[in-house]
């Protein structure tokens, strides 16, 4: 199991579930911030639209809670007859996580009578199962059957006679998914944009029919101003295997000023797949057609999209296919990039930098970057070869993938920025540079607090492990931490191209190698994020656009 240390002991410190005065304490850590945006300019068709797709997304919420654990929805139910101060604060808390597990704790139980852990295999498998007679059965399957069993869209059951069998999605979650279609085609119905109406019609009938092939490209062609991205997409719970995609929505409305601007980053894609630090024979020659980059305000997020640390940019689809076709979507929610760094980033930095370093904290090089890492997802290893198979980096790492492509997107998007600046494509030199690691050093320790059970606080505890061990990060004697910018170049290039030729080359024993060896907090890392007390993890969004629209109701 992967490991968190940073904030375990709040639950340590009572032999039973926390008390109201630890559970306030454990909520407060997310800083209730109100999410809000300018519906003025949608039409009146889009603006009902709007309405409907809130209402599904708050159906998808209920599926995603029955992914996560067979008893949350029951518990739920049980959270709210329980109007005490104390019931109250459990129900908060678990809104927040969407399950009875902290998050923050490494998914550690803050209620009683609930497994004391997230099963690693959510709900997707059934709780009893481990991985060699998972990985038995699928060995006794037809290739077909194979890819169905491994796949997104499957949850796996016990039939009559307790042998493992593969049950649909849309058979799994038959009611929701219906009640969510419906909505959809009913905001379809509404909305006048002939894209947004093609994807919300196709993504209804993905729900009934389980394939989403022709949803996610109707999905990459959207131009719309509601961008809303709605469906299963993330493997992050799936622990076991990482194969099973949890329900998610993100409904926005599309920032077109912003969008226009980084557009810029889109059309030099190739050129930095070109120049990637790997062995030319990993490098691929043609990307797909150019990949859309949309600058969003968030209106409402719900199920994988809306608990514990919250989204701040997303790069989808998932499926392999797709990508080699149309690449992905890059989606930057400026509303939610502005509300994380004002309310962690910045008291953070106080604390860890060194005072000279200070100055050079930039909300642009935070944005830009976040940018940078959402589209180096759609560059580098996508379909490889392994022992003469053509499969895939996420099937070659298995469990291991998530927390390895963080890592890559992070570390190739300080190099594509680097890239971009020596070639004077944008702003470079030591200012541009001062500021882009300077940002980064101090967003290490923002996204270290997420934990490690999380794929991107367990990348960047690797990332800031090997960067400090080359010498481009360096602990001060006062426990405070600066850039070595005579060095730091040369360690990013040199990650970059070991996170890259893991996944060119399928090589599981050397992403656990370097996970088990660097994807831990060291004791200078430790003190450091010991001193961030009372500074909040991350933000509790408060949808008040999306409450004003539909009156409040959940």
């Amino acid at each position: 199991m992967k490991r968190l240390f940073l904030l375990i002991p709040m639950l340590a410190a009572s032999a039973s579930t926390p008390d109201l005065a630890q559970l306030e304490k454990m909520t407060a850590r997310f800083a209730p911030t109100e999410l809000r945006a300018d519906v003025s300019k949608l039409s009146a068709g889009d603006r009902q639209a709007l309405v409907k797709l809130i209402e599904a997304s708050r159906v998808l919420d209920d599926i995603f809670l029955n992914q996560l654990w067979s008893g949350n929805q029951a518990l739920y139910a049980k959270l709210r007859r329980d109007t005490t101060p104390l019931g109250k604060a459990r129900l908060h808390y678990f809104w927040i996580n969407k399950g009875p597990w902290s998050d923050l704790e490494g998914h550690a139980a803050f209620l009683p009578d609930v497994p004391a852990r997230k099963l690693p295999g959510a709900n997707f498998y059934p709780e009893d199962m481990t991985r060699q007679e998972f990985e038995t059965w699928a060995k006794t399957l037809s290739e077909a059957e194979r890819q169905q069993a491994e796949g997104f869209f499957t949850v796996i059951r016990r039939d009559s006679s307790r042998k493992l069998k593969s049950v649909p999605y849309s058979l799994e979650y038959e009611a929701d998914l219906g009640r969510a279609a419906r909505l959809l085609e009913q905001a379809a119905g509404l909305t006048g944009n002939a894209t947004l109406k093609k994807f919300l019609t196709s993504r209804a009938a993905a729900f009934r029919s389980n394939d989403y092939y022709e949803s996610d490209l109707a999905w990459m062609d959207l131009d719309a101003p509601i961008d809303i991205t709605i469906g299963p997409y993330e493997t992050y719970n799936d622990e076991l295997f990482g194969y099973k995609a949890a329900f998610e929505v993100y409904v926005n409305l599309r920032d077109e000023a912003e969008t226009a601007k980084l557009k810029f980053f889109g059309d030099h894609l190739q050129e930095v797949e070109n120049n990637l630090p790997i062995d030319a024979r990993y490098r691929n020659p043609k990307l797909g057609s150019q990949a859309p980059i949309r600058v969003v305000n968030e209106v409402f997020s719900a199920g994988d999209g809306e608990h514990g640390v919250q989204t701040a940019a997303y790069n989808l689809p998932n499926d392999d296919r797709v990508v080699a076709q149309k690449g992905s979507k890059r989606v930057m929610m400026r509303n939610v990039q502005e509300a994380k760094f004002h309310s962690t980033l910045e008291p953070i930095s106080k604390r860890v930098l060194a005072p000279a370093n200070q100055a050079d904290l930039s909300f642009d090089s935070f944005f830009t970057h976040i940018l940078a890492h959402e589209l180096s997802h759609g560059i580098g290893p996508h379909q490889i070869t392994v022992a003469g198979r053509s499969t895939t980096p996420r099937q070659e790492l298995k469990e291991l993938y998530s927390a390895i492509e963080e890592a890559k997107a992070d570390v190739t998007g300080l190099f594509m920025l680097q890239f971009l600046g020596d070639r004077k494509l944008i702003e470079g030199g030591p200012a541009m540079e001062h500021r882009l690691y300077t940002t980064f050093l101090a967003s290490a320790f923002r996204s270290l607090r997420f934990g490690l059970t999380d794929a991107h606080g367990k990348g960047m505890a690797m990332q800031l492990n090997y960067l400090m061990d080359k010498g481009g990060f360096v602990a001060r004697p006062d426990g405070r931490f600066e850039v070595n910018f005579s060095k730091i170049k040369d360690a990013v290039r040199d990650l970059d191209h070991d996170l890259l030729t893991i996944e060119a080359t399928g090589d599981y024993a050397g992403a656990k190698r370097m996970l088990d060896q660097l994807g831990a907090l060291r004791p200078a890392i430790q003190k450091a994020l010991n001193s961030l007390d009372g500074i909040p993890v991350d933000i509790e969004p408060q949808f008040v656009t999306a409450n004003q629209l539909t009156s409040g109701a959940r």
